[in-house]
């Protein structure tokens, strides 16, 4: 089962200097709070979201996922 890395995703965002309007900008969000709500895991990125995600924090789209063992 895979889940997605958030801790990755907001340390790559940070690395690249990317603020919380700026990636809900790129996801379509009007505004930052919501964006850190799906960063933070209250909300679900979709599957649209991924790819754009993987773009703008220059990494492949499987850097975005860990592997969960049950």
């Amino acid at each position: 089962m895979e889940r997605i890395n958030l801790p990755f995703i907001a340390k790559r965002r940070i690395e690249h200097g990317l603020t919380l309007q700026e990636m809900a900008e790129s996801l379509g969000f009007k505004n930052a709070s919501t964006y850190l709500k799906y960063e933070k895991g209250d909300y679900d990125f979709k599957a649209k979201h991924m790819p754009v995600l993987a773009k703008k924090l220059k990494c492949k789209l499987n850097d975005l996922f860990i592997l969960v063992i049950c």
